[in-house]
């Protein structure tokens, strides 16, 4: 039998109760005659009423159904009425809800300049940096995006996977780790090589053009930040020794003179770093590729009329875009 049901057999069951009640003279027996009538109206009423109680509050059966039969059987008129009226104006009224603190917000889309589906690992190069560094993003995510990083230039990857060295996650630390330490065999493999030929060289020109590729590997060394501490001038310090190697018979290759300038930088000897630059673009290396070497020189000299004068010459030159703030800044200064 439904609640619906129940109920309607329960109004039934009282009205009888009350005519009963009426139409008996004898106080006694109308009073047993009523009792005998309210009561099963009184259990056909609260099953009613208990099969309208949501689950969560129905818990335990007994003691709910003992409630409302109390309520209805020792309350005659106004506890029938009651639990009846509140059973109906639950589902006739509108259901009160608590108010909600917060609201839940969809995520976000990956940033377009994250993701891309040409990408073998599906991540872009100019987001991954950004993306990797994000740790509340998905391990499986950021593991994907340092598989593609691999695959980059050494002087965009190696930065990024040593930065992180340091991030909270074992699996993209140990990556990081592992894919620098690759970096780092394959260049000392490399070295290792060139080494033995330049020592087995007999020749003045061979023995050149070994110490020239001897002195770019050990600055790819450090350009890609491989070696630090210790490592970091000794790796500095064979570079010099062969480019100036190097130089004795390959003195008018300009790209070697704009190395050579790079480590003498390094080291702090500015004055002749100097030199090498301008040497440099005596034999013909463009402008491009020397005159900022020079304004940094002049900025570490403190020498900033310098810096401005030749950073005005590089205002009109274009495929410089990682330049542009610093040419910005110094053409307002």
């Amino acid at each position: 039998m439904g609640s619906s049901q129940l109920a309607f057999a329960a109004l039934l069951a009282e009205l009888t109760a009350f005519y009963g009640l009426g139409s008996i003279d004898a106080p006694d027996l109308a009073l047993s005659a009523y009792l005998a009538a309210h009561a099963p109206a009184s259990l056909m009423l609260a099953l009613a009423v208990y099969a309208l109680i949501p689950p969560a509050r129905s818990k335990p059966r007994t003691s709910v159904l003992s409630l409302l039969f109390s309520c209805i059987f020792f309350v005659p008129v106004l506890g029938f009425v009651g639990v009846l009226a509140g059973a109906l104006m639950r589902h006739l009224l509108p259901r009160l809800k608590a108010p909600q603190r917060f609201s839940a917000v969809r995520l976000p889309d990956l940033d377009i300049h994250e993701s891309s589906e040409k990408s073998a690992a599906g991540f872009r190069q100019a987001g991954v940096r950004q993306f990797l560094k994000n740790e509340r993003a998905p391990v499986p995510q950021r593991l994907r995006a340092m598989v593609a990083l691999s695959h980059a230039p050494s002087r965009i990857g190696s930065p990024v996977l040593r930065e992180l060295l340091g991030d909270s996650e074992d699996d993209l630390r140990l990556l990081a780790y592992g894919l620098l330490d690759s970096r780092e065999k394959r260049l000392n493999a490399d070295i290792h090589e060139a080494r033995q030929r330049y020592a087995a060289s007999r020749d003045a020109e061979q023995r050149s053009r070994v110490a020239h590729q001897l002195a770019a590997l050990y600055w790819e060394l450090i350009y890609q930040g491989l070696v630090q501490g210790d490592l970091l001038d000794y790796a500095v310090g064979e570079a010099l020794r062969y480019s100036e190697t190097a130089l004795q018979t390959r003195g008018n290759d300009p790209a070697l003179h704009l190395q050579h300038g790079r480590l003498l930088q390094q080291m702090g000897r500015l004055e002749e770093a100097d030199a090498a630059y301008r040497r440099a673009r005596e034999l013909g290396l463009p402008a491009s590729r020397v005159v900022p070497y020079l304004a940094e020189l002049a900025f570490a000299r403190r020498d900033f009329t310098q810096v401005r004068a030749l950073l005005q010459t590089m205002q009109d030159w274009e495929g410089l875009s990682r330049l542009q703030p610093v040419l910005k800044f110094w053409g307002q200064a």
